[in-house]
Formats: C-alpha cells, structure tokens, sequence
C-alpha cells in the first residue's frame, strides 16, 4: 500500500455518522474511498459489538487498504456507586464490550481482508493519561485500547500497522460533555481528523497519537 504517487485507497471508515466520523470523512475523503459504516447509518452496516457483523461486511468489502474506527461507547458513573459485579451486570459493561472489545475485535477481523502493508486506526481518549470524576470507565477502556494497539503492532503479520488516535475533549461535544471535563481545551474535529490522516498514509506503528 502506498500513497505517494496519489493511490486512492479503500477504507472502512467505522462510526462515520459520529462527530468525530464525518470529520475524519471528510478529511480522507478528499484523496481516498470512504466506505462509510455503523450499526444504524452509512452505506455498510455492522456492528462493533456483533464479531459476525464484522466479518461479514469485511469479507464483502475486502480488499481493504484501511480500516478506521471511530465507534466506542463507554459509560460515566461516579466510583463510589459502582459494585463488584459480572462483566454483563457491572457499570463497566459498555466500555469494555464496546470501545474495547469491540475495537479489539474489528482489528482482528481486519487482519483477514487488508492488503499488504495496510492499516489499522482506533480511538481511545485522553482519559487514559488524565482522569476526570466519574469516568473511571472510560480512563480503563481509553488506557486498555493503547495497550492493546501497542502489542498487536508487533505481532501483524504481512506489514500491516496499527494505531490509536487519543484526542481531548472535542469542541463540537462541549454541550454535551464540557461538564466533565472542565479545564480542558477542546480540540475541534477537523484537527483531531488529522491525525488520522497521519495514521493512514504514515509509515508509523504501534503508536498513540495524542490530540490536545
């Protein structure tokens, strides 16, 4: 894979209705194919959460230059009322079946139908390096996917590179989520996109690339 004398490369862009997605849409998109997925909009429909939906949209995409995700949900919960409890039963359930395993599970899936030398871009969060009241979730889920894209970057095989883009608090969320993270500065999506860019059509593995 190789963009320098301009290739137009396929990708699966994961969570492309999202905020951040259509940033990294139309970031990508003014050089590339963009195949546009999520479990309820885009043009190829899968869900993060369902291994079989990964592997069927895949396998009727494939070959695939690169596969990005911007998909993730985790939940906010003050510390002090969450218990012990099973996977499926505790306030930690989302982060960990969906911006966790989910993610985890689309790389690995992306394994069987990318081409030599392509690419894997995740989304984990400055959480994992800056907690903030009542995300526990999300600092774990953040701290677990660059751990997870540090490993898997030296067991690819046939050169394929993997990454995590770790961006702030996004100023077109401040609405919404500015309660939580006050005296942060909020990055807008069109920068964080461009991370993603780096990611993509770099030559860099295994990295995190941190946007605040």
């Amino acid at each position: 894979m190789s963009t320098a004398h301009g290739n137009r490369l396929r990708i699966l862009l994961v969570g492309a209705s999202g905020t951040l997605g259509r940033a990294v849409a139309a970031e990508l998109g003014t050089r590339h194919h963009i195949y546009t997925a999520g479990r309820n909009s885009g043009g190829v429909r899968l869900d993060i959460g369902d291994p079989a939906s990964l592997r069927r949209a895949m396998a009727d995409l494939a070959p695939l230059d690169a596969v990005v995700c911007t998909a993730g949900e985790v939940a906010f919960a003050p510390l002090a009322t969450i218990q012990p409890a099973p996977i499926g039963e505790s306030a930690y359930t989302l982060g960990l079946t969906s911006k966790v395993l989910g993610q985890v599970n689309l790389a690995l899936a992306a394994r069987e139908h990318l081409v030599d030398g392509g690419s894997i871009t995740l989304t984990s969060g400055i959480l994992a390096e800056l907690p903030v009241t009542a995300g526990s979730s999300a600092s774990m889920c953040d701290a677990a996917v660059e751990g997870f894209v540090r490993a898997a970057a030296a067991e690819l095989p046939r050169g394929i590179r993997i990454n995590t883009v770790s961006p702030s608090i996004l100023t077109e969320s401040l609405p919404a989520f500015g309660w939580l993270f006050r005296g942060f500065e909020p990055v807008p999506a069109a920068r964080a996109a461009l991370a993603y860019s780096r990611s993509v059509e770099g030559i860099q593995t295994g990295q995190v690339f941190r946007i605040c």
